[in-house]
Parts: C-alpha cells; structure tokens; sequence
C-alpha cells in the first residue's frame, strides 16, 4: 500500500523479502531517530566500514542532523523496517539522498544504502534503489552519484542491474559512480 496524496514524506509500501518476510518500505521520519541509533549500533563493524569508509562508533551528528530536514528537495531518505510502527517498529535498512548541486543543467544527488547483515541479499538495495529513483524524479533530480569500495560487489551489482546508465570511474579502491535519471526504463 502506497500513498497517493503525492507528498512523498507520507510514502508508504508493504513488500515481502525473498524469503518471505514482510517489510515495510517508508519515508523516513524526524522521530525515527531513535530507531536509526538502535539499528546503527546492531551493525558489524564491516557493514559500518563499507557505509561510512571508516570504522566509526556513532553515527555522525551531520548525518543524525538531516533527519530534521526531509524534504525531498535537499534531502530525502526511506527507511524499511519490520513490525507494525510505533514501539514495535525495527528499522533493518534504509536509503537516502542528499543534494549535491546543480550541474550540467541539472540537479544531483549522492545516495547511500545501509542493510542490516541478517537481510542483506533479500533484494532490498534494489527496492530501495527504484523506489529512490522514481522519488527524486518527481524533485527533479537528473542524476545520482555514488561513492562504493571497490571490494563491495553486492553494492556494485545493484547499481549495475539498476537499468540506470551509469559512468564508473575507480580510484584508491573507490569505484565513484554517476547515474543518469533522466534515462526512460526503471
């Protein structure tokens, strides 16, 4: 279920895993905070390495500082988690965007995935992907980019298998990807 109101901070939508369970896939919110914090300190200091490029105990204040301003516009992040919202609500992943500034005549955006390990390979990067995709489409976003290590092949596959044209460029073990949003398909 989805909502139809067009404001993409309401965006909600029940799927199911490739195992089978069922998740729920929406906007984030100010008051998740608390839930990002839980499932930060649930990761593996490898699944915190290949987010952040560092080993890094706490999320960082700038990034706990955007969670203020979902807009969309500058901003904009999903979240999936498990149970039915409220105190039973777990966030098992998320993806997000930021703008990065206008070039080229259009409006970038650099966008980040965390899946907690235990669901990770279920297809939630890609879900997240097209969700995010289709999102910062209707803001007017023309283009993401993309920061992976290059020993991160999951990641690397989803960009790949997103349908999105893509520019690849590596160095110093960082694959730096830019993808065209304006390309017709997914």
């Amino acid at each position: 279920m989805s909502d139809d109101s067009g404001d993409d901070r309401r965006f909600t939508q029940r799927t199911t895993l490739r195992d089978g369970t069922p998740v729920t896939i929406r906007a984030m919110h100010a008051d998740d905070r608390g839930r990002i914090i839980d499932a930060f300190h649930k990761l593996d200091p490898g699944s915190v390495y290949t987010r952040f490029f560092s080993f890094v105990k706490e999320i960082p204040a700038q990034s706990l500082q955007l969670l203020s301003g979902i807009d969309f516009e500058k901003f904009g992040a999903l979240v999936v988690t498990l149970g039915h919202g409220g105190a039973d609500e777990t966030v098992i992943g998320g993806a997000s965007y930021v703008a990065v500034g206008n070039t080229d005549g259009g409006k970038a955006a650099e966008v980040s995935f965390t899946i907690e390990e235990d669901y990770q390979g279920q297809g939630l990067a890609s879900k997240l992907l097209a969700l995010l995709t289709q999102v910062a489409r209707r803001h007017g976003f023309t283009r993401f980019e993309a920061d992976v290590l290059s020993g991160n092949a999951p990641m690397l596959k989803v960009f790949e298998r997103s349908g999105l044209p893509a520019h690849k460029h590596s160095e110093g073990g960082v694959v730096h990807l830019t993808m065209d949003l304006t390309a017709q398909g997914r």
